[in-house]
């Protein structure tokens, strides 16, 4: 197993090369079996942890921050041990809150960031986030409004880097610009979605994180489960829903051949993926969503394995991306 730790981007702090993502605790994975997950992640060395103010869905917007928050309190040092990352833009609907315009809907203005932030503070049981991220960007809402909020809450003290999610490679030109001419730090990282399936940022949001030192922290690294031995589960017989079987049967040809090739070399499909992703220089740390112990020490034994040219060869012509950076993808 090799868990390594490297600089977010360009940026001083050092993070694990996978990041521990949140996203089913409290629904799909009991609180129990989260703690458990979160101390198994750190005695493996995983020390990035990712949620949002709005996971927990089924039950309820910022289950998850609670959840953890429930599991920092243990003490022990835990949330001493962990580079913490939380995200503001979408709704949270809590149910003791009333009906709130500014709360319940998607923005990035001044009042939600700071009202969600301190929402996330108490749940998480923390005084500080060191990496708060806006889930997406708010293009109708002024830059001045934005960065102005996020300095504020870095002179606080309640944050320490500001990250971005879900941009496009303009709009991370403009926030680091935007940044620069008011003298802050600005972005130190994006969180994307990036996959052998999907490779489309790699035409301007990579070329953009490169430029600016942004650290990329893909998320859905298996293609919600399509890269994770999709095919030989269908095969199978397990259970899957109707739209993930559409998307099987669509990508039968290619998903075929990536089975094939994960066999001959010898490593499960999900692992060879989570690989692919860490011969990238400009990743920092995929997001692996584990509802168990197992799929975590899966995901970890993905960052031992070294893929050779050949393979990573083979992976493009099956999985071919964009063709490169824009606008050498498309013209001269």
């Amino acid at each position: 197993m090799s868990i390594t730790h490297k600089r977010l981007g360009k940026h001083g702090v050092l993070v694990s090369n996978l990041c521990l993502g949140t996203m089913n605790f409290g629904w799909h994975t009991t609180e129990k079996d989260s703690f458990a997950i979160m101390d198994r992640a750190l005695e493996l060395g995983i020390n990035f942890f990712d949620t949002a103010d709005v996971y927990g869905w089924s039950v309820e917007h910022g289950h998850t921050e609670e959840i953890m928050g429930r599991w920092f309190a243990q003490g022990g040092g835990r949330r001493n041990a962990v580079v913490l990352a939380t995200k503001v833009y979408n709704p949270v609907d809590r149910k003791a809150n009333l009906p709130e315009v500014n709360s319940d809907g998607r923005s990035l203005s001044a009042y939600k960031i700071r009202k969600h932030c301190e929402g996330s503070l108490k749940r998480l049981q923390t005084d500080w986030i060191d990496l708060y991220q806006m889930h997406h960007v708010d293009r109708e809402c002024p830059w001045d409004e934005v960065l102005q909020s996020f300095d504020t809450l870095v002179k606080q003290g309640k944050i320490v880097y500001m990250g971005s999610s879900n941009f496009a490679g303009w709009d991370i030109a403009t926030a680091c610009q935007e940044a620069s001419k008011r003298g802050m730090m600005g972005l130190v990282s994006e969180q994307s979605i990036y996959h052998l399936d999907n490779r489309m940022i790699e035409l301007e949001v990579i070329p953009a994180c490169e430029h600016y030192g942004l650290g990329l922290i893909p998320w859905s690294p298996l293609g919600g489960g399509l890269l994770g031995g999709a095919l030989e589960k269908f095969e199978a017989g397990r259970r899957m829903d109707e739209n993930f079987v559409i998307q099987v049967e669509k990508k039968r040809p290619q998903l075929e051949k990536y089975e094939k090739l994960c066999r001959d070399i010898g490593h499960p499909p999900g692992e060879v993926a989570l690989a692919w992703l860490f011969h990238n220089p400009v990743v920092t740390a995929p997001i692996i969503g584990p509802r168990t112990i197992d799929q975590l020490e899966s995901a970890v034994r993905a960052a031992s394995i070294q893929l050779d040219e050949d393979t990573l060869n083979k992976l493009d012509e099956i999985f071919p991306g964009p063709g490169g950076e824009a606008p050498n993808a498309y013209a001269w």
